[in-house]
């Protein structure tokens, strides 16, 4: 948990972007997979538990210069995804709440973007047990460390959401429904 803390403040503090182009275009950018990750944390017995969910693939368009031009469709791979502990692991991919043998990609895709890239609010809409809600998250665009331009960027994505709206509502007396989502995507222009 600290080390996590200590990575997004060095990540707050050492990349955030300043100098926005004021004439961009919307472009294509990939997915670093491998250095991209969805956390996020839920109560259980009373104790705050991270898990991962790991990206399975997304398609991103960024336009710099006005946010509003920009769209995202991520796909989760949640038939990997860990919840902190092996019982809680096995009890969220089954049937009654991730159902991954049925439902095995959890699919996010924007339908609304305002603000600015320093601080946007991204609304979409999730697709999670063959059910589909709107979700709505608030995100800073950074420029990846070491790096002068615009080809490697980095989205710190936060918000929550109640499993319950997915019908996800396995052990609900011992885990709490609302999820705490910290998501890092880190891309690379295409």
């Amino acid at each position: 948990m600290i080390a996590r803390r200590l990575m997004l403040t060095s990540l707050a503090s050492g990349l955030a972007c300043t100098g926005w182009p004021a004439t961009a275009a919307p472009a294509a950018y990939t997915l670093e997979r491998s250095r991209s990750t969805v956390g996020f944390s839920y109560l259980f017995q009373g104790q705050r538990i991270n898990g991962i969910i790991p990206f399975h693939d997304a398609k991103i368009t960024l336009d710099l210069a006005d946010v509003t031009r920009s769209h995202v469709v991520v796909r989760l791979d949640a038939a990997a995804a860990t919840a902190g502990f092996l019982f809680a692991t096995q009890t969220m991919r089954g049937p009654k709440v991730l159902d991954v043998a049925n439902h095995p990609l959890i699919r996010f895709e924007t339908t609304k973007i305002s603000g600015t890239v320093n601080k946007a609010t991204i609304t979409g809409a999730l697709s999670l047990r063959g059910q589909t809600h709107p979700v709505t998250l608030q995100g800073q665009l950074f420029q990846q460390r070491a790096t002068q331009d615009l080809s490697k960027l980095s989205i710190l994505l936060n918000g929550q959401i109640d499993r319950r709206d997915f019908g996800a509502d396995g052990l609900i007396s011992t885990v709490g429904p609302m999820l705490e989502l910290r998501i890092l995507v880190r891309m690379t222009q295409a």
